[in-house]
């Protein structure tokens, strides 16, 4: 399995964010989740190989017997120098689920990923979550005022820039 650990290394040359140099106890952190997850790969998600350590992409398949079955999405994890005292950046690239919590550019309205994060949750407990809501999910379809929010968040706009709302925990 050490060999697994190349997929993981760091451009060093990039100057973009994704490719930023991470602290030592960030790159800790994500090499060792990387590493829990090459010894004991959840059955549920695929993560795609790339050099880049502070940024993943991680494959999600619906449930079975879910609206999302047989389908699946593609997940973007961005870490900064706080992870895990702050949470990574996650958004569902293009295109993303219809869902009322998932806008179409991507951003996801999950309390865990803003304000009620904790530093002992991971990549594979934040893909659990999402897992789980899109499971429960009854109607397919974008967030009230999706239009605007992504109109608003044209030029790039991250998710964690956002004051979100929390108020609906049913789907």
């Amino acid at each position: 399995m050490e060999a697994g650990f190349s997929m993981f290394k760091r451009k060093s040359t990039s100057k973009s964010s994704s490719s930023k140099g991470l602290s030592k106890a960030a790159a800790y952190r994500i090499q060792t989740e990387a590493h829990e997850w090459l010894m004991n790969p959840p059955s549920e998600f695929e993560y795609l190989p790339s050099d880049d350590l502070s940024r993943w992409i991680v494959r999600i398949s619906g449930a079975k017997g879910t609206l999302y079955e047989n389908e699946s999405f593609l997940l973007q994890f961005d870490f900064t120098d706080d992870y895990p005292m702050e949470a990574p950046e996650v958004i569902f690239l293009p295109p993303a689920p219809l869902h009322p919590h998932i806008y179409s550019n991507g951003h996801i309205c999950l309390d865990i990923l803003y304000d009620k994060w904790s530093p002992a949750m991971t990549v594979n407990s934040i893909c659990f979550s999402l897992l789980s809501m899109l499971s429960s999910c009854t109607k397919k379809e974008r967030p009230l005022g999706n239009d605007s929010y992504v109109m608003r968040c044209a030029g790039g706009r991250s998710p964690k820039e956002v004051n979100w709302h929390f108020h609906d925990d049913k789907v």
